[in-house]
């Protein structure tokens, strides 16, 4: 509609279906482009750096690159185009509905609508003392600055003096309706043309990565006057397995639309493809990192530094390849990482981390390696087996680790993500593996406590834990044969006092007098020792880790508090808990090696 003069009958006679039709036209241009931009990438590009070496090669693969990123460009903003007419359409019914409506009523009434918008109404009698009364018609014009009263219905305020003509009132309604309609629908239509207008490119254009960036920011903006549209369309408090049906009835140009201009909204979805996860999460990503930088407060520094880190490494080839599955600012940090397919691998592991776990560095560097680790190791046992590091949740952090709520608020997190796992997988009953280590086990451990306990879960892993929550191995919602738990001999937080011990003798007197309260010694901080005879679990074979104050030549004397709490995925450090770790998540739990209960 723009550079149209909006009137009542422009509004009327508009066919929202005709924004789409030329949405679905921008639409054709931009799967081309993406089309095109793929075959310059993956065949002629790819081919030519395989084969070539010279200058010439050189030059031509700078020509190649810059046709993909025009490639790109097209793509990019014509899809945002689409989009925008799209939303454009749908904001639009409404008023549109609005004014139909109030014409109708015009015309049973026999009211005339003028091209104004103003209503004329024809003479009338009215019930007065003196009897019926004549009344003249009469002539009104709209009001559209009047919201409507939210007990009337009605334009403004009920008059404290009514309209002798009772037409005159019913007219004046109408007039008031159908100038609101049209204002609505101009606000609608300026609001939708400048977002337009921004996509407009220059002649002659050359796309540089300052022209990208151009479009990112153009993405932006488009999310900012379609994304209603485009959240309302989510089926809220649908469970995973119903948005796994809703995301495959969409059609794809719908899916694209999600992934480019909305990814925030798709790729934390619990339910939706691992692909389409990683692709929004992958696009929101650069989004993320321009928002943080812009806040200059110690948290957002930590984030962004953790953010930029996990962007270089998604940029990097890697065996097995990373997904990204989630990614978020909120609380502490959010990040879920899948190495290898999770949807088309048949073994998949979730680990959870504990004590002190945050978004930042020690978290990319350290603890994704962790579940990096695990998938290397159960690919050797079973190639079909991937593993993911879950941050989906507040880990506590050491000045509230021995508080349970951090664990009550991720445990139903963490149990939708499961059940959108078991929704996506390829297989008819994928082999799942729950992996909880510190206080992540006792978040794991409330997890199957849930009612239905973990969805899908067929194995449970426990490391370095202080308890689960639970008195045995069976209480997790797996036979106790199938809770494996890792306990190395000088990691302290395995034998974390129980709350009766710290009230009696504090941390350290707990250690030395805390069989007083604890006569068997298999009791935890947050309930049985998962290492005991008491709990019932299989316990593996781990290295025993360096114990607590060391002395070597080397070092001198060493105080190594978390490095035997700390080394169960590592290959390097700890060989037989990895390999034990491995045999479990690949589907081999028969082949690990077995330590005595404590």
């Amino acid at each position: 509609m723009t550079g149209t003069v909006l009137t009542w009958r422009v509004l009327r006679d508009l066919r929202p279906a005709a924004l789409e039709d030329a949405g679905d036209a921008w639409h054709e241009v931009s799967a081309r482009s993406g089309a095109d931009r793929a075959r310059v990438d993956r065949l002629m590009t790819a081919r030519l750096r395989e084969t070539q070496d010279s200058r010439s090669a050189g030059a031509a693969l700078g020509r190649l690159q810059r046709l993909s990123r025009n490639y790109q460009y097209l793509h990019t903003e014509c899809g945002l185009v689409r989009t925008t007419l799209n939303a454009l359409a749908a904001d639009l019914a409404e008023p549109q509905r609005q004014l139909r409506q109030a014409l109708a009523e015009a015309g049973d009434l026999r009211f005339t609508v003028h091209e104004d918008g103003s209503v004329s109404f024809p003479p009338a009698t009215a019930a007065t003392l003196a009897g019926e009364t004549p009344t003249p018609g009469g002539h009104v014009r709209g009001d559209a600055r009047l919201p409507l009263d939210r007990v009337t219905g009605q334009a403004g305020p009920a008059p404290a003096v009514r309209p002798l003509d009772p037409n005159a009132e019913k007219a004046q309604a109408i007039a008031d309706r159908i100038a609101r309609a049209v204002r609505a629908a101009a606000e609608i239509d300026r609001a939708y043309a400048a977002t337009l207008d921004r996509l407009r490119a220059a002649k002659g254009l050359d796309v540089t990565a300052a022209t990208l960036a151009d479009a990112a920011r153009d993405t932006a903006g488009v999310r900012a006057a379609t994304g209603r549209h485009l959240g309302d369309a989510i089926p809220a408090d649908a469970s995973p397995a119903e948005l796994k049906a809703w995301w495959d009835a969409l059609p794809e140009e719908q899916r694209r639309e999600y992934i480019d201009i909305a990814p925030d909204l798709i790729g934390g979805l619990d339910g939706i493809p691992a692909t389409a996860r990683d692709e929004a999460n992958r696009t929101w990503l650069p989004l993320l990192i321009d928002e943080l930088s812009r806040r200059h407060d110690d948290d957002s520094r930590t984030k962004l530094e953790a953010l930029r880190m996990i962007q270089d490494k998604l940029r990097e080839p890697s065996v097995p390849p990373m997904y990204l599955l989630g990614i978020g600012d909120e609380g502490n940090g959010r990040a879920i990482v899948s190495y290898g397919n999770p949807d088309t691998a048949r073994n998949v592991s979730t680990y959870v981390p504990g004590l002190g776990t945050k978004l930042n560095g020690d978290f990319v560097e350290d603890t994704m390696k962790r579940a990096e680790d695990t998938a290397i190791g159960a690919r050797r046992v079973d190639p079909s087996s991937a593993s993911i590091i879950w941050l989906g949740y507040d880990a506590p952090q050491l000045a509230d680790v021995a508080a349970a709520g951090d664990a009550e608020r991720g445990a139903p997190a963490y149990n939708r993500f499961m059940a959108g796992l078991e929704a996506t997988n390829a297989h008819h009953d994928p082999h799942l593996t729950a992996i909880g280590h510190s206080y992540g086990s006792y978040t794991v451990g409330t997890a199957a406590k849930q009612s239905g306990g973990i969805p899908g879960v067929d194995d449970v892993i426990l490391l370095g834990s202080p308890g689960v929550g639970v008195e045995k191995a069976g209480d997790l919602g797996v036979d106790g044969n199938h809770v494996f738990v890792g306990a190395a001999d000088n990691d302290l937080v395995t034998r974390a006092p129980t709350k009766g011990e710290m009230a009696f003798a504090g941390p350290v007197g707990s250690l030395l007098y805390g069989d007083v309260i604890d006569r068997d010694d298999d009791d935890n901080y947050f309930g049985k020792d998962p290492a005991s005879a008491a709990f019932g679990a299989q316990r593996f074979k781990v290295d025993p880790g360096p114990p607590f104050v060391g002395v070597s030549a080397a070092e001198g004397m060493r105080v190594g508090l978390m490095d035997a709490h700390s080394q169960y995925f590592d290959p390097k450090l700890d060989l037989q808990s990895a390999e034990n770790i491995a045999r479990v998540v690949g589907g081999k739990p028969s082949e690990i090696t077995k330590e005595k209960w404590r």
